[in-house]
C-alpha cells in the first residue's frame, strides 16, 4: 500500500497569496483540507507541519513535525521509516481528487511539475529512493535522479501562489476553498 505524505507549511505560508495573515491562513487551511480529502481515500496519510499547526485529532492521519528546515528535509522526516511505495503531494493543489493520486501512485516514478519548474507531486516505489531536491527546477532534478516520468495531470499540477490563481481557478477548485472562497467574499463584502 501506498504512503501518501503532505508538506503543509503552516498556517503562516503562502506569503505572496494576500497580505492578510488571517486570509492567508484561512486559504491555506482549505487548500490543504481538499488535498487531504483527496489522498486519504488512497492510502495512509502523513502530513509533516509545523508543530503549531497539528490539529488535535483529524481521522487516521499521522502528523509529523516539521523539522524547519525546507520541504526538502520535511519529507524526509515524514518519510523517516516508511516503507514501500511513496506519493508527495504539495498542499497548495486544491483541484486534486484521489483519482489522481492514484494514477501517479502506479506510474512511480512519476512526477508532476508546476509551470515554474517546481515539483507538485511525487511518486516512488520506495521512500527510500527519495532525495530533497526541491526548489527551482526541482521536476528536472528529480527526472534525472529517479528517472521519473513526468505526468500532465492538470488538477496536479495546477497549484496556487496568488489570489490571481485562485480566481483562475475556482470553479475547479474543492469544496473546502470554495467554502473558504465564499466566506472571505461575504467578509470583505
Amino acid at each position: 500500500m501506498v504512503t501518501i505524505v503532505i508538506p503543509f507549511a503552516g498556517v503562516r505560508s503562502k506569503t505572496r497569496l494576500h497580505e492578510s495573515a488571517w486570509v492567508r491562513g484561512a486559504l491555506a487551511t482549505a487548500m490543504f483540507e481538499d488535498v487531504l480529502a483527496a489522498c486519504a481515500p488512497v492510502g495512509p496519510v502523513r502530513v509533516v507541519t509545523p508543530a503549531e499547526d497539528v490539529p488535535v485529532e483529524v481521522g487516521d492521519v499521522e502528523f509529523i513535525t516539521d523539522p524547519g528546515e525546507g520541504q526538502g528535509a520535511a519529507v524526509a522526516a515524514a518519510l523517516a521509516g516508511v516503507e514501500g511505495p511513496v506519493v508527495v503531494v504539495n498542499a497548495d493543489v486544491p483541484c486534486v481528487v484521489p483519482a489522481d493520486v492514484r494514477l501517479l501512485a502506479e506510474t512511480a516514478p512519476a512526477l508532476v511539475a508546476a509551470a515554474d519548474g517546481t515539483t507538485n507531486a511525487l511518486s516512488l516505489p520506495s521512500a527510500d529512493d527519495f532525495e530533497p531536491l526541491y526548489g527551482p527546477g526541482s521536476a528536472s532534478r528529480f527526472q534525472a535522479r529517479c528517472g521519473a516520468v513526468s505526468m500532465v495531470l492538470p488538477n496536479l499540477a495546477d497549484d496556487v501562489d496568488t489570489m490571481d490563481d485562485l480566481a483562475r481557478l475556482q470553479l475547479r477548485v474543492g469544496p473546502r476553498t470554495v467554502a473558504a472562497l465564499a466566506r472571505l467574499q461575504r467578509s470583505v463584502v
